[in-house]
């Protein structure tokens, strides 16, 4: 595996172990597939590479959470993701708390936090309430709105790729979009192993791009995520 090595100057303005997110306006999610879950369908914590346009590896994330809320709670389990750089030092990590999740109910409604360097929060992505379709709100560390995303109907898609469209505030201008992407037949079928592709403008504020990072593996777990 080609791995790039992420420049140690640091950027004013730039969280530690971001500077390489202003060099890229697209990255791509593999889920790494696990033997075990795969074949007896024993939820394990998920494992990620996060690569850049070129296969280049640029960061590995690895879900922490205990063997009960994978079994018990399935999809809808809280998490906390730690994503690295390829010299293993953590640079940003997200939190999901535990809540129930119901498309009737807009008490229940999704949300994250994302840290970068962790204890330093970056920004949040809060489900918005809808009947029918994913919508969520980014917002900075101050809760302040930023950007939306809008899925598709129910989440679904008739076209292999799934999209979830980044849109400015007025909902004017699409300036993104996170895909799930198809992986085959077999994979789709006898594994819950996602493959995801991030598109933003290059200039985005850096700290937005990683909140996008957090947002991807939110919709993966409400969306994609079951047990085969």
């Amino acid at each position: 595996m080609n791995m790039y090595a992420a420049p140690s100057a640091g950027i004013p303005g730039c969280p530690p172990g971001l500077e390489y997110l202003t060099q890229v306006d697209q990255l791509l999610i593999k889920q790494k597939v696990e033997l075990v879950e795969a074949l007896v369908g024993f939820e394990s914590n998920n494992k990620y590479e996060v690569r850049n346009s070129m296969g280049q590896s640029v960061f590995y994330a690895v879900e922490e959470n205990d063997c009960l809320s994978r079994q018990c709670c399935g999809p809808v389990r809280s998490f906390t993701i730690h994503i690295l750089d390829n010299f293993g030092q953590e640079i940003i990590t997200i939190t999901r708390p535990l809540k129930c999740m119901s498309c009737c109910f807009p008490c229940c409604l999704q949300e994250l936090e994302v840290q970068s360097p962790p204890g330093n929060t970056v920004g949040y992505v809060m489900q918005q309430w809808h009947p029918f379709s994913p919508k969520f709100i980014v917002t900075n560390e101050n809760c302040e709105p930023v950007l939306k995303i809008h899925g598709p109907f129910c989440g679904w898609s008739f076209l292999p790729d799934v999209d979830f469209e980044i849109l400015t505030m007025d909902e004017v201008s699409k300036i993104g979009k996170i895909s799930k992407q198809w992986t085959g037949l077999l994979r789709e079928v006898f594994t819950d192993a996602d493959n995801f592709g991030i598109q933003f403008p290059m200039d985005l504020d850096v700290r937005m791009k990683a909140v996008m990072i957090g947002a991807c593996f939110l919709i993966d777990f409400m969306f994609f995520e079951s047990s085969n």
